[in-house]
């Protein structure tokens, strides 16, 4: 009932900015995106001719974003809203798209696009799933931003979706776009040649959302401490973690950073391994961007994989 609350809040001050015939000022294309990497991302290939904010933080788990008002009123004043989709924001999204009162927005909007549908996506599940399997996107995993080669994928969408709704710059993110993937391209090399000598090693995560980056660089994901997507750690399901990656010989326990870590710490030195916390995203608060966030990822990677 919050959360309704403050949404109505938003609503009449989205329909009292209407009224007054206060609206987006003319010029940039206002770009909102459901996850910091995707604005990191949008921000290189739109440049000078956007303005880009994300809905969420690196340090916030993107399936539970907090409703805000704000967040209302970022979206009634959008051109583009960008989301990856797979229902990744489904719980949150939805009811902030229908009260920005904007139709660009909307999922049938011309501003709207789901970079999911851009991607060679993981773990698409070959039967239907319910509750009872955790926390399972059923048309897969959206977890895809830490492979580079998908954020090449969405770079590339985003380049043509803006190139469709702004024509006058078409040119600007033809250009932004060859920039970036020339300059990602470089990266991957650089970031595959720091861990060519750890392919095959085991590794164990805490939630099902680190697939893309065990797959890219090769590693080997024996376990979860998870025992269904989205349910809490049980005390049988670790110990069955800690014996098997022992059996294995896992060196590693990769967390996303918003994730609780006292149980990942208790697995880590069990196993005489060391936990690796991946930031969530690019820290845009502090400018940061798609390439310079997985750096960070890869070379903490590199350092405990040693």
């Amino acid at each position: 009932m919050h959360d309704l609350t403050r949404l109505a809040l938003a609503a009449s001050l989205v329909a009292v900015t209407l009224l007054t015939g206060v609206g987006p000022a003319a010029g940039d294309v206002k770009i909102v995106a459901t996850v910091p990497s995707l604005a990191a991302i949008a921000k290189e290939i739109g440049g000078a001719k956007v303005s880009v904010t994300a809905m969420s933080l690196s340090t916030q788990d993107p399936h539970f974003v907090d409703a805000k008002p704000s967040l209302v009123l970022k979206l009634n004043k959008a051109d583009v809203l960008l989301a990856v989709g797979v229902g990744l924001e489904v719980g949150w999204l939805p009811a902030l798209q229908t009260q920005a009162r904007n139709a660009r927005i909307l999922s049938s909007g011309t501003g709207y696009l789901e970079c999911a549908s851009h991607v060679k996506l993981l773990e698409v599940p070959a039967a239907a799933v319910d509750r009872s399997q955790g926390d399972v996107h059923p048309g897969g995993n959206p977890h895809f931003l830490f492979d580079p080669r998908a954020a090449a994928d969405c770079a590339r969408a985003i380049a043509a979706h803006l190139a469709t709704l702004d024509g006058s710059n078409q040119r600007v993110y033809q250009a932004n776009l060859e920039h970036f993937l020339a300059k990602l391209a470089a990266a991957r090399a650089r970031w595959e040649k720091q861990l060519a000598s750890s392919r095959g090693a085991p590794v164990i995560s805490y939630h099902r959302s680190l697939s893309y980056l065990v797959a890219w660089l090769g590693l080997v994901e024996i376990a979860t401490l998870e025992p269904k997507p989205g349910i809490p750690p049980t005390a049988r399901h670790v110990a069955g973690v800690i014996k098997l990656g022992k059996q294995r010989g896992a060196k590693v326990v990769l967390q996303e950073a918003f994730y609780p870590d006292k149980t990942c710490t208790l697995v880590a030195k069990k196993l005489g391994a060391a936990v690796v916390r991946i930031p969530g995203g690019a820290d845009i608060a502090k400018a940061q961007s798609y390439i310079a966030h997985m750096d960070e990822v890869v070379t903490r990677l590199a350092e405990a994989l040693r």
